[in-house]
């Protein structure tokens, strides 16, 4: 078996042997008990939260894609396989009962959403049509959800809006009248209109669903609520309405606000930092360079901003960067870009929109530092 098979407890176990530390040492510099990492290392603890295994990495001095067992290289161009995941989602023949069991399948998804967030599309890509193909056959809303959701998410990232949104469609319907499963599947139903430039329909989605969560629900619940707020400010930016994003993102503020500790438990990485980055985004296309730029330098000092994973991240660079070109800003928008293919490659080198970016900011005579290396990279010429 290679590294690259083994389970990722074995490599964590592996790294703290070569790290010379004791189960105990470890547990102490992840103030967890002696218990949880001996679980964690004979795979009885499911690892499928990146901050957690963001953790572990850190206290093992290496970087979460060595515990994933990921190459950490992204070849340019967009990931085949899209094809595949468009046959998947138009099965309508019931599967035959798949051979994982709804745990098995929930580990999966798990670890489908951990390539996502280390933005290995690539990898997801080949994936998700088997993936979609089993939970199909399990009819459970409680997997079926997240599965759709994360090939919604992938899809957008890919250039496929209108995929996306049938894949965020199908996870409504399947949510059903559970109103937290309902809340998640409508962030991807905004995200998707959003990519397909239907911002007042993302807009209108986003706010319905918001205002059905309350708050007397549980914090991962009332974080989705806050999430519906940041994609409807997004989305009153997008349709030029900036006096509501700011109002939006203000409520956003007053939710994240109230929440401390919070187990993630939909993947929303909602928090202040969260609303921040919206800020920028929203006073960038309102055409308050100044604002944006001072927002922009000040968030990605903080620590908080590190702890985002890396597609999160890369993506929000690659929004700053298409704002700074939308306000004439090109030196802006080449250090975004520049910044987005440190922290996530295939941010830059995979999704459409970020080459079309690329392709406008390297127009300029001369074009700005990195950004002709960028071009050249994704194919482009100037």
């Amino acid at each position: 078996m290679t590294n690259d098979d083994l389970p990722i407890g074995r490599r964590v176990a592996r790294w703290r042997v070569r790290r010379s530390m004791t189960q105990q040492m470890l547990a102490d510099r992840l103030r967890r008990s002696k218990s949880w990492v001996d679980k964690v290392e004979r795979g009885v603890r499911t690892l499928d939260r990146y901050s957690v295994i963001q953790e572990l990495a850190h206290a093992l001095r290496v970087d979460p894609e060595v515990l994933l067992g990921q190459q950490p290289s992204t070849p340019a161009g967009t990931p085949d396989g899209v094809d595949d995941i468009r046959a998947a989602l138009a099965r309508y023949d019931v599967p035959p009962a798949p051979a994982q069991t709804p745990e098995e399948l929930r580990r999966q998804i798990g670890y489908a959403w951990l390539s996502y967030q280390h933005a290995h599309y690539g990898q997801l890509v080949r994936v998700l049509p088997g993936l979609l193909d089993a939970v199909q056959g399990v009819r459970s809303a409680e997997v079926l959800v997240p599965a759709y959701r994360i090939t919604s998410s992938l899809l957008v990232k890919l250039g496929e809006a209108d995929l996306a949104w049938l894949a965020a469609d199908r996870a409504m319907a399947t949510a059903a009248d559970d109103p937290a499963l309902a809340a998640t599947a409508a962030i991807s139903v905004c995200q998707a209109l959003r990519a397909a430039g239907r911002d007042r329909l993302a807009l209108a989605a986003s706010l319905a669903a918001a205002n059905r969560v309350r708050p007397q629900r549980s914090a991962g619940e009332w974080a989705v609520g806050g999430t519906l707020l940041v994609q409807a400010a997004l989305a009153a930016a997008g349709s030029g309405d900036h006096h509501r994003a700011g109002e939006l993102t203000d409520r956003a503020a007053g939710v994240a606000a109230h929440l401390r500790g919070y187990d993630d438990t939909h993947r929303t990485n909602f928090g202040p930092i969260a609303v921040d980055l919206a800020r920028v985004v929203v006073a960038a296309q309102r055409g308050d360079a100044d604002a944006a730029l001072h927002g922009h330098s000040g968030v990605v000092r903080r620590e908080t901003w590190r702890r985002l994973p890396a597609e999160y991240r890369g993506a929000y660079l690659v929004d700053v960067a298409r704002a700074y070109l939308q306000v004439g800003d090109l030196r802006g928008a080449a250090r975004a870009l520049v910044d987005a293919d440190s922290v996530a490659p295939a941010e830059v080198r995979c999704r459409p929109l970020a080459r079309t970016v690329i392709a406008e900011v390297a127009r300029a005579q001369p074009a700005p530092a990195g950004v002709a290396r960028l071009a050249t990279l994704v194919g482009l010429t100037r």
